[in-house]
């Protein structure tokens, strides 16, 4: 965890600093090792909500947003709490997600915030960015957009991600750790749609840029379901052009013989 309060007051772990955690309000120990980026732990077993270790891949993406916004309380109608990596003033909720996940944790997440996308980080594993260097080969692009579409998601993706109700961002670069989401724009996001259309997966290629602006500024990232129903009309017309052109491509029907009478 990143905050704790300090006389009621958000603050950063520091050596020897007396914290409460804003969630439960138990104690806190300031961890402030040279391994880990510094952040604050609940005494002994205890987690009011679920936490894994926080990365420096997490806090670089964190930081791209204002302190304000990160490590958000949220509480549902139930009284249910969970705190938010990221939760925007426009209702959006980011989660950066970088260890493995259960299922049933990323639906609960899913459920509970609503209105929400995944970062993750693609480079995890030691073959997850070759993976999907190799599996990119199988997209079809979408022209004149950075949409693709493919048949075979889980050539590219991990197959923990692939059924998602919620848009997950694969960071396969490693942009945060390397400053890039405020400046070069050669390293990409990709985001995989929950939707499919006849059977086929929707990519989208987002800039780092484009996706801090997007997230700044208004309450999705790009609007989905547009971007479904351009997918599923382009589609369309696809099939109709090429139902036209096998049409035209057949021999021209010959008429029946003329056979002559004799009188």
């Amino acid at each position: 965890m990143r905050f704790a309060l300090v006389n009621d007051v958000r603050w950063e772990a520091s050596p020897g600093t007396i914290a409460f955690c804003p969630g439960c309000s138990q104690p806190m120990i300031a961890r402030c090792g040279t391994q880990r980026v510094w952040h604050w732990a609940h005494r002994g077993n205890r987690n009011c909500d679920p936490w894994e270790p926080e990365t420096r891949w997490h806090r670089g993406w964190k930081d791209q947003f204002p302190a304000g916004w990160q490590e958000v309380i949220q509480r549902d109608e139930a009284g249910e709490k969970h705190i938010a990596d990221v939760k925007t003033e426009y209702g959006l909720a980011i989660e950066f997600q970088h260890s493995h996940l259960p299922m049933q944790e990323k639906s609960a997440r899913e459920a509970f915030h609503r209105n929400m996308v995944w970062v993750v980080d693609g480079a995890r594993l030691k073959r997850d960015r070759s993976r999907f260097q190799q599996g990119r080969r199988l997209f079809k692009p979408i022209p004149g957009t950075s949409i693709f579409i493919t048949r075979s998601p889980e050539e590219s993706f991990p197959l923990a991600w692939l059924t998602c109700t919620t848009p997950v961002f694969f960071d396969f670069e490693g942009i945060a750790a390397t400053n890039e989401p405020s400046g070069s724009n050669r390293s990409m996001l990709w985001c995989l749609l929950p939707e499919r259309v006849e059977g086929q997966a929707i990519v989208a290629a987002v800039s780092p840029s484009a996706f801090l602006n997007a997230a700044r500024k208004r309450a999705q990232i790009f609007p989905v379901q547009t971007v479904v129903e351009m997918v599923a009309t382009r589609l369309r017309h696809e099939r109709v052009l090429g139902a036209r052109s096998w049409t035209y491509a057949l021999p021209p029907r010959r008429g029946r013989p003329f056979h002559r009478r004799d009188a």
